[in-house]
């Protein structure tokens, strides 16, 4: 056999093998066995990394449906708050950049919702805002009301903690997941 013939074969296996691979992925994200923040990264960037413009086109629902899940199975809010252990991050904070997301028309320039969520939650100073609100919950004070001074220490602990977790997942993306 030539080394023509064989390099030939070599690059036609190693396509099939591709995509194989990339029909793999697509599966996962399909059936959600795939559902944690750095595993949808891992396959975004390989998604992105696609030369194939139909392997590319191949990803776009799933990978869409994926964040959606991710945001909407509350798997989004469990890892935020494992981020956030002192002082747990407001699920209504969450809840509420999800729907100004929604309510956004600007928001389809991106398939990644939990990203979306997060630039919301950051651009739109909703910690500084849901801090201060959770911080006079008479719960957060044992039933009672707290003084000002209690508050503001309270909000300023919780808008710490929020904003390095908020910060902490938006690093998963060196590139903003965007269209354009």
């Amino acid at each position: 056999m030539s080394s023509s013939s064989r390099s030939s074969r070599s690059g036609h296996s190693s396509r099939k093998g591709r995509q194989s691979s990339v029909q793999q992925l697509i599966e996962s994200l399909r059936t959600h066995r795939v559902n944690t923040l750095t595993e949808l990264c891992r396959i975004e960037r390989v998604a992105a990394s696609c030369e194939d413009e139909e392997e590319s086109r191949a990803f776009q629902e799933p990978m869409t449906s994926a964040w959606d899940y991710y945001v909407n199975s509350n798997q989004f809010l469990t890892e935020l708050r494992g981020l956030t252990r002192n002082y747990p991050i407001s699920g209504e904070m969450v809840e509420a950049a999800h729907q100004l997301v929604r309510n956004d028309p600007n928001s389809n320039r991106s398939w990644n919702l939990a990203w979306l969520c997060l630039v919301k939650i950051r651009d739109d100073g909703l910690i500084p805002t849901y801090a201060q609100s959770d911080s006079w919950r008479r719960e957060m004070w044992g039933g009672r009301d707290p003084t000002q001074e209690e508050a503001d220490q309270l909000a300023q602990c919780f808008e710490w903690e929020w904003t390095q977790a908020v910060e902490n997942m938006l690093r998963h993306w060196a590139v903003s997941p965007t269209w354009y």
